[in-house]
């Protein structure tokens, strides 16, 4: 799967994710971009599944008519030692999604 992380994600959780072709924010030149932008991008950009820390994402945003799968990740800060622990809920969860859905996966 092709995945976007969100800018509050640290970037070395990339090489967490393997398997899948998996991007940052800041390296697709959308740094800064507010999250219903991002959302607009991903698609045509060839991203399925976006990755961040925003537990408000859902409230904010229309995520069933994105098409793609929102993996929202709830750990007691955005640091890599407190994310990294739910990288394989992540692949697991990745297995078996559908576009549109939201998955929240928590420590």
């Amino acid at each position: 799967m092709r995945i976007l992380l969100d800018e509050c994600i640290p970037r070395r959780l990339k090489d967490e994710l393997v398997g899948h072709d998996t991007h940052t924010v800041p390296e697709m030149g959308w740094a800064g971009k507010k999250n219903g932008d991002l959302l607009n991008l991903l698609v045509p950009a060839g991203f399925e599944v976006f990755l961040t820390v925003d537990q408000n994402l859902r409230y904010e945003q229309n995520l069933h008519a994105a098409s793609i799968v929102v993996v929202v990740l709830v750990a007691p800060t955005n640091r890599l030692a407190d994310l990294k622990p739910l990288v394989p809920s992540v692949l697991k969860a990745l297995a078996a999604v559908q576009p549109g859905q939201l998955i929240v996966i928590t420590s």
